[in-house]
């Protein structure tokens, strides 16, 4: 059976809804791994604010500590890094899977991370890298292989998370997801047509896992399972990620798939 999201937040009257906080947060979440640096222009389109208010937004919360900015362009703060430590803290999940992607990546030799939906994208929570003989035993282990690092959003259409979260979601809720958000091409192999999508999907929800070759980035080939907890629900995805590996390497599922079901198996009594 495919396991249901978890609960959306409860309905709330339109008179508790504060517009101008939801706005506020809309200009910080515009500020992603794409764009790093925004004027008002740019933060007017990325929100659908008119200029006039992106740039009172941005200068609201320069002011506020979570921007800093040129006079022209504007970019996060070391302020906001508060928010994302008290998550790491706090949060259960991030805190239980952490062993086990260690494991995983030094069986495997290769990043893994864990990744949760929010919307149209997923977010890094957690990760693991391989840390090979040539690389710098200082190296951050909050930082993938290719750049990637814990609090990244990634468009959940083109990756193994993704799509293996949106594939455990109920065929009401894909529906309503394939609506509300287009799907932008990254590669050659990304897909971009909704019949396609749905299609890929229901294969991943009837064999319970994704192979994403090259679709979110050219070179990068990635393996994901779901992370259910132990009443069945999907909490998040584990996934592997090689990159590089050229056209006679082996293939990703055929090696590891195993190895990755089990590792989600375990974490099940933990999440």
């Amino acid at each position: 059976m495919i396991a249901q999201p978890t609960p959306n937040p409860p309905p709330m009257n339109k008179s508790d809804w504060i517009e101008g906080m939801a706005r506020g947060m809309a200009v910080l979440e515009s500020f992603d791994t794409e764009r790093q640096r925004l004027n008002a222009t740019l933060t007017a389109q990325r929100t659908g604010l008119t200029r006039a208010a992106a740039r009172r937004h941005l200068l609201t919360l320069t002011q506020l500590g979570y921007l800093e900015t040129d006079g022209q362009y504007y970019w996060l703060s070391a302020k906001v890094l508060g928010f994302a430590g008290s998550y790491l803290s706090g949060a259960r999940l991030p805190r239980a899977v952490q062993p086990s992607l260690h494991q995983l990546s030094l069986a495997t030799q290769l990043s893994c991370s864990v990744a949760v939906l929010q919307n149209d994208a997923v977010i890094i929570v957690a990760r693991g890298i391989w840390q090979g003989p040539d690389l710098p035993t200082k190296a951050s282990h909050s930082v993938l292989a290719y750049g990637l690092h814990v609090g990244t959003r990634l468009p959940a259409h083109a990756t193994s998370t993704g799509q293996v979260l949106l594939a455990n979601l109920g065929p009401t809720h894909i529906k309503e997801w394939l609506e509300a958000h287009p799907l932008s091409r990254l590669t050659a192999h990304t897909a971009t047509q909704t019949t396609e999508l749905k299609q890929k999907l229901k294969r991943i929800a009837k064999q319970d896992y994704c192979l994403a070759t090259q679709e979110h980035e050219l070179g990068v080939d990635a393996l994901a399972v779901p992370l259910r907890n132990q009443r069945g629900d999907t909490m998040a995805a584990l996934n592997l990620v090689r990159s590089g590996a050229g056209l006679n390497a082996p293939d990703l599922a055929a090696r590891w798939l195993p190895l990755l079901q089990q590792t989600a198996q375990a974490l099940r009594p933990l999440i």
